[in-house]
């Protein structure tokens, strides 16, 4: 019903007359056409999703697959078991692999990775992966109110990290997004839902009760509240209170893992706490100046949904600035960058593009690209997010100076 509305229900955005820059399309396209073709030789070559020897490749779609299989059969406590749950993922793949793809989520997302796990596994990944970029698409394209926007949408380079390991980036793209359109067309109540849902990753909607709260939207509010609260109970009911338990002791060891020890990495971290920890800082610094961030964005996402700032500026700073908020961010997560952008795009067909915003747009974007190819080990990511929080403050502040 939501997805419907944001397809269907006109925005104020449709006084939008231009069209975005046919040098913008081609590029886009350019990338489009490069990504299908590096998909479609990893697969021949063996990269993904069927290793040269007919098994399945690893991936980090293989850990809700086992997560689902373990609910199916009546163990949904044991997905946060690490040596139970790293068996069941060897099974899937129909080998052993080097590694561990842990089980970090709530119990409520086990619904979604039951559903998947009823399939066959590459099946499975197939339709997780593509029934969530359409949704993705569908999201951004009403952003922008053009045709096509789903050009940009589709060349935004997280999406072939996503596509590529089976990542959950076009789902929280979805919900953010679809969230702020639903918000601005006046449907709280399904808003709500939508944020409500984004629980399932909560670290990513850290602002969004600030900002609510600071634009008076409290049927939306609640809504989110009652939502969280139905789908939490749902979960407690079905997977049992064992579930819940496995998930909160889990958390302690997973924080351990990740942002204490780094064993992921800490150049995969997209976030400030990431680049301090890159770079040698300590634990402490890292969370000090991650802090400061987190504080500032905060502070600047209050100010502008409490002002009379245009829509577009409102939304595309608290998408941004949840992004900036959580120490935990990865490369797929940066998807949700497409929102903002999406915005800043709708903002440059009413309102005409400011100078060289395009091509900072185009920087941040390489610079992710740049990652993921990989050509550096360095998260650049948590730079392109510093380069699209400018662009949206000299909208605002050029917004402000016009007005004065």
């Amino acid at each position: 019903m939501a997805i419907l509305e944001i397809a269907t229900q006109p925005g104020a955005h449709r006084r939008a007359q231009a069209p975005l820059p046919r040098l913008l399309e081609s590029i886009c396209l350019t990338v489009v056409i490069g990504e299908a073709v590096f998909l479609a030789g990893s697969f021949f070559a063996g990269n993904w999703l069927i290793a040269a020897d007919g098994g399945n490749v690893a991936s980090d779609f293989v850990d809700v697959w086992a997560a689902g299989h373990l609910t199916l059969h009546g163990h949904a406590s044991t997905a946060y078991h690490w040596p139970t749950h790293k068996i069941v993922e060897d099974s899937a793949l129909g080998h052993t692999f080097d590694g561990y793809y842990a089980w970090h989520y709530p119990p409520v997302f086990l619904f979604v990775a039951a559903a998947l796990a009823s399939l066959p596994y590459t099946l499975s990944f197939l339709v997780w992966t593509i029934s969530t970029f359409l949704i993705y698409l569908v999201t951004v394209r009403a952003i922008v109110g053009e045709r096509s926007a789903w050009l940009p949408a589709a060349a935004f380079p997280p999406v072939l990290a996503n596509f590529f390991v089976g990542q959950n980036g076009f789902f929280s793209a979805a919900l953010i997004g679809g969230t702020l359109i639903l918000l601005e067309r006046r449907r709280a109540v399904l808003a709500g839902i939508l944020l409500g849902l984004l629980t399932y990753k909560p670290h990513l909607g850290l602002l969004f009760p600030i900002a609510l709260v600071a634009g008076g939207e409290w049927r939306t509010i609640a809504a989110a509240a009652i939502t969280a609260l139905l789908v939490a109970l749902a979960s407690y009911l079905v997977f049992g209170d064992a579930s819940w338990h496995a998930f909160v002791a889990h958390i302690g060891e997973s924080s351990q893992t990740i942002l204490v020890e780094g064993k992921a990495g800490w150049s995969k971290l997209q976030t400030v706490f990431g680049l301090v920890r890159t770079f040698g800082g300590g634990e402490t610094p890292a969370l000090t100046v991650q802090a400061a961030i987190a504080v500032a964005a905060a502070s600047a996402v209050a100010a502008l949904w409490r002002s009379r700032a245009p829509y577009e500026i409102k939304a595309a700073a608290l998408a941004t600035g949840s992004l900036l908020a959580t120490p935990y961010l990865y490369t797929y997560d940066l998807l949700i960058l497409a929102v903002p952008l999406a915005y800043l795009l709708r903002l440059g067909r009413t309102e005409g593009f400011l100078p060289h915003e395009l091509p900072v747009i185009g920087v941040a974007s390489l610079l992710i690209l740049s990652f993921i190819v990989p050509a550096v080990n360095v998260p650049v990511g948590f730079i392109a997010i510093l380069l699209v929080a400018a662009l949206i403050a000299r909208r605002a502040l050029a917004l402000r100076g016009a007005a004065a």
